[in-house]
């Protein structure tokens, strides 16, 4: 069995709903994917596969501020596979390819635990205002991460969730 990860395709919406539903135990992650796909604000939608099946994906989504940043969320594995690395190399593909692409920041919201050993960090955020400010917001600073500290502003989609 051999992991590979690649960009999602149309046919693959279905599936990836299926696994970030079963990821998050509830449907509203996958209804905020298809949201930000739908307005075009996903930069990148990557699934992990094996076999020809998909066991993760992860979004990342434009933010309208500051300029040449990106919102990383959600990241979804199958809960058969939690634990396994799947989702860590989602994260760092996501990463790889946001810097290829030239974005100065990327923000999660998460838990530091787990985020800040990819690089993210409480204190990168925080000179940032946003409504999602907090413990669990951070930021990690790609290429020459020069950005004018202004409000993190999401996509509306995000405002739509609970």
């Amino acid at each position: 069995m051999s992991l590979t990860l690649r960009d999602e395709r149309p046919e693959d919406t279905a599936e990836i709903r299926e696994i970030i539903t079963a990821a998050f135990g509830q449907p509203e992650e996958a209804d905020l994917v298809e949201a930000l796909r739908t307005a075009n604000d996903l930069t990148l939608s990557l699934v992990a596969e094996e076999d020809g099946k998909i066991i993760g994906h992860i979004a990342l989504s434009r933010l309208k501020s500051p300029a040449n940043s990106v919102a990383l969320a959600p990241v979804s594995v199958a809960p058969d596979r939690q634990g396994g690395g799947i989702g860590g190399a989602l994260i760092v593909e996501a990463i790889a390819r946001a810097d290829k692409d030239g974005e100065a920041l990327i923000f999660v919201l998460g838990d530091p635990a787990y985020y800040t050993r990819f690089g993210f960090s409480v204190g990168t955020a925080a000179p940032f205002d946003c409504i999602y400010a907090g413990e669990y917001f951070m930021a990690l600073e790609l290429g020459e991460g020069k950005v004018a500290v202004e409000p993190v502003v999401y996509a509306d989609a995000f405002g739509r969730l609970g």
